[in-house]
């Protein structure tokens, strides 16, 4: 296996800047540290902003997520070694959703990943874990047959979401290449990717997302990010689309019912509490090995405990939103304990109502049970519903 890196800085000076920094600026972004990069938090009112990719579209600056090309007559058995799901199978242009487990079970990182052709993958880990997954590419791949470039400080991505995504990107897109031979927007499936030509750039055109919205990711050289960030916002300013920043992502995201790690993922959480149980059970059945296999075998023997945590979804039924680290607490009291924990919490722009992520015990996960989260020393009633609390109009 070899390396081969891009201008890559494992461990650079905190915080960096995208390539579209400049453009954030003279928007009137507001700028937070996330994941080592300074990310526009806002531009001016992110409930404003999460609207908009509800009713319209959302332009994201997402080029803080790393990228890393896996290639090679062995790319696909490394993947299959070094990630949960199995990848040998997976079509060329089409993109899978996997976690990397370390050997005690938890995760180094949730991360999607495209074949973009017979020996050759796209990576895109979150990050902050963007080093570690690397790390453990290196470590992992030296029996394979495989490259591993890392593409991260020379690439940008910039996200197109909303209902009027595909109409706003349509108007700009010169060519479309689909692994079936297709050239139609409309051809480019949920969870699949291509080569494109958008404004005259050249781009990897995906069409996944965090928002629970149909929309686009454009993966583009640094040097064209700023050209066609300007090209999309133009596209789209007669059809609402606005700029918008990583608040919006995550409020988006969590009505969507998405996890985020850190939050309902992590290294010291199970799979199995975070709701990936599946995904992990269908790679113990299908799987000769991989790493971290024995011990997520004995997490899921661990999960059939009445007393194990489970993530559900949380309806609030009074108007007082619970945030991460609330506790979820049953009786009164020297008979109170806590039953579990709130991981994401937000009052929902679209529903009207406090919205929540939590782990709570198995015994008291059942879809209408009702639980009580202290929130700064008051007991408040949630009910728990099934995910995602919000799904688009197909």
């Amino acid at each position: 296996m070899t390396i081969q890196n891009q201008d890559y800085i494992p461990n650079p000076e905190s915080p960096r800047k995208t390539a579209l920094y400049g453009v954030h600026e003279a928007l009137g972004a507001s700028f937070t540290d996330f994941g080592g990069w300074e990310m526009p938090l806002k531009y001016d009112n992110d409930v404003a902003e999460h609207k908009a990719v509800r009713e319209a579209a959302g332009l994201f600056d997402l080029s803080h997520m790393g990228e890393i090309r896996i290639t090679g007559p062995d790319a696909s058995a490394l993947l299959d070694y070094a990630l949960v799901s199995s990848f040998s199978k997976l079509t060329v242009g089409r993109a899978k959703y996997s976690v990397m487990a370390n050997e005690q079970g938890g995760l180094v990182d949730d991360l999607i990943t495209y074949r973009v052709a017979e020996e050759e993958y796209l990576v895109v880990p979150n990050a902050s874990n963007a080093d570690a997954v690397l790390r453990e590419f290196t470590v992992r791949g030296t029996e394979f047959d495989a490259s591993v470039h890392e593409e991260t400080a020379a690439t940008s991505l910039v996200a197109l979401q909303g209902p009027v995504a595909a109409e706003v990107l349509e108007n700009v897109l010169d060519e479309l290449h689909l692994a079936d031979g297709g050239t139609e927007l409309s051809g480019l499936k949920y969870y699949a990717s291509a080569p494109a030509t958008v404004g005259g750039v050249d781009v990897l055109l995906a069409r996944t997302g965090y928002t629970g919205e149909d929309g686009f990711e454009l993966y583009v050289p640094n040097e064209s990010a700023e050209v066609l960030w300007k090209l999309l916002q133009e596209a789209g300013q007669d059809k609402g689309v606005v700029p918008a920043g990583l608040a919006a992502r995550d409020s988006l995201r969590l009505e969507a019912g998405m996890p985020l790690y850190g939050h309902e993922l992590g290294a010291d959480i199970s799979p199995f509490t975070s709701g990936l149980g599946r995904m992990v059970d269908s790679a113990l059945k299908s799987k000769a090995d991989f790493v971290g296999k024995s011990a997520l075998e004995k997490a899921k023997s661990a999960a059939e405990d009445a007393d194990h945590r489970v993530l559900v979804g949380l309806k609030g039924l009074s108007k007082r939103p619970a945030r991460a680290g609330s506790t979820l607490i049953e009786g009164d009291g020297d008979d109170r304990r806590e039953i579990g924990e709130v991981t994401s919490g937000i009052p929902s722009p679209t529903l009207g109502y406090p919205v929540a992520l939590a782990f709570v015990e198995a015994r008291q996960a059942d879809v209408g049970t009702t639980i009580a989260v202290d929130i700064r020393g008051k007991s408040n009633d949630f009910e728990v519903v099934e995910l995602p609390f919000y799904s688009r109009s197909k």
